[in-house]
């Protein structure tokens, strides 16, 4: 079955911009990977600072996707979020259907 999901990471603000940038072709590249598909284009918001300090940090890059894959398929992909050293944080969640059907995901199995 195909679910939507909703993918965040923040990537280390103290990593240069062009490297924290090759995040991006590494998830999409995990995600495709494992089955799934990119809808639209990867949100890259840049640097930001945080609210407040993560791991003794101010800011980090913030990069958002949305995409539909298998259930339990992106398992891979967040093992190598969650050891990356560049990784501040990532977060996965799964959309509620209709979410994602108001976003217009396709492939959404009921």
């Amino acid at each position: 079955m195909m679910r939507a999901y909703e993918l965040m990471v923040i990537i280390d603000g103290d990593v240069d911009d062009p490297k924290a940038q090759t995040w991006i072709k590494t998830v999409t590249d995990g995600i495709v990977a494992a089955g799934g598909t990119i809808h639209g284009r990867p949100d890259w918001w840049g640097k930001r600072q945080f609210a407040y300090p993560i791991d003794k940090k101010p800011a980090g890059y913030y990069l958002v996707v949305e995409l539909v894959a298998p259930g339990g398929a992106l398992d891979e992909l967040e093992r190598t979020l969650r050891l990356a050293d560049d990784v501040v944080r990532h977060k996965l969640i799964r959309l509620p259907e209709a979410e994602a059907s108001r976003r217009g995901m396709e492939g959404v199995a009921a």
